[in-house]
C-alpha cells in the first residue's frame, strides 16, 4: 500500500530520525512531499543484493534485518532495524546496487523518500549531507569492529562484548532479534552462541528469563572476558 504521507505521518516517520529531526517545520514539511507511506508483510523483501534503491526508507513500526550471504550461502546478520531507523542511505553517494538483502521479520510500515529528490534537498540543506555522512561513519566504524572481535577475540569475548553493549540500566538484555540472528552477527553458529551462554549461566555471570531476556549478574565477571 503506498500513499502520500500526510504532515501528522511526516512527524511519525521522519521527525524521531536524527538526520531530519533538527529541521525546522518548513524544511519537514519539505521532506513529508517527497515522501511516501508503505507497508510490509512479515517475509516480504525491501530490495535484494544487486537492486538499484535510490530511496531511504524510515522504519515507524516493525523489525528489519538486514544480511549478506557468501558466495557459499552462508548468511551473515549485519543488523536488525526497528522504529527510527533507516536504510538505504549509501544509495544517495552511489549508484552501485545493493550488496545486502532487506527482509521483514515483523509486519512494518515505513515512509520511503525519494533519492534523486533528497539529493536535491541536500543541496540547500547541507546539515541534512553531514548527519547522512555521520550515520554512515558510524555504521562503518561498526562494521570494522564487528570484523576485529570475529577475526581477533575468542567466542567468549565476542558474546561478552555484544551482552555488555545491549544490557541496560537495570541490567537487562533485551534482545531485538533472534539468537540465531545474533549469532550470525557475531560470526558464529546459533549451537555454539547457546552453549556459551549456558556456560555463563552455569558461572553465575547471567540468567537467561526467556528466549530473549537475558539478566546481568555477574558484571565483573563479563568484564574479565570482555
Amino acid at each position: 500500500m503506498s500513499c502520500n504521507c500526510n504532515h501528522d505521518q511526516s512527524d511519525n516517520c521522519i521527525k524521531r530520525v536524527p538526520i531530519f529531526s533538527h529541521l525546522t517545520e518548513e524544511e519537514m514539511i519539505e521532506v513529508s512531499l517527497i515522501t511516501t507511506e508503505k507497508t510490509y508483510q512479515k517475509g516480504e523483501y525491501i530490495y535484494s543484493q544487486e537492486d538499484i534503491i535510490n530511496k531511504i526508507f524510515v522504519i515507524h513500526s516493525g523489525k528489519i534485518r538486514i544480511y549478506r550471504l557468501s558466495h557459499t550461502g552462508k548468511e551473515q546478520v549485519i543488523r536488525i532495524l526497528e522504529h527510527g531507523d533507516f536504510m538505504g542511505e549509501l544509495s544517495l553517494f552511489s549508484p552501485q546496487p545493493a550488496t545486502d538483502y532487506a527482509v521483514v521479520t515483523e509486519d512494518a510500515t515505513m515512509c520511503v523518500i525519494d533519492g534523486e529528490k533528497l539529493k536535491k534537498l541536500m543541496l540547500n540543506y547541507t546539515a541534512i549531507s553531514f548527519k547522512i555522512l555521520e550515520e554512515i561513519s558510524h555504521r562503518l566504524e561498526k562494521a570494522e569492529n564487528l570484523i576485529e572481535d570475529i577475526n581477533l577475540h575468542s567466542v567468549e569475548q565476542r558474546i561478552a562484548d555484544a551482552l555488555l553493549d545491549m544490557v541496560n540500566e537495570k541490567g537487562i538484555v533485551n534482545l531485538n532479534m533472534s539468537k540465531g540472528d545474533l549469532a550470525s552477527q557475531l560470526g558464529m553458529t546459533q549451537e555454539t552462541l547457546s552453549r556459551k551462554l549456558s556456560l555463563f549461566q552455569e558461572e553465575k555471570l547471567i540468567k537467561l528469563e526467556g528466549q530473549r531476556i537475558i539478566r546481568i549478574m555477574n558484571k565483573e565477571g563479563l568484564d574479565y572476558y570482555s
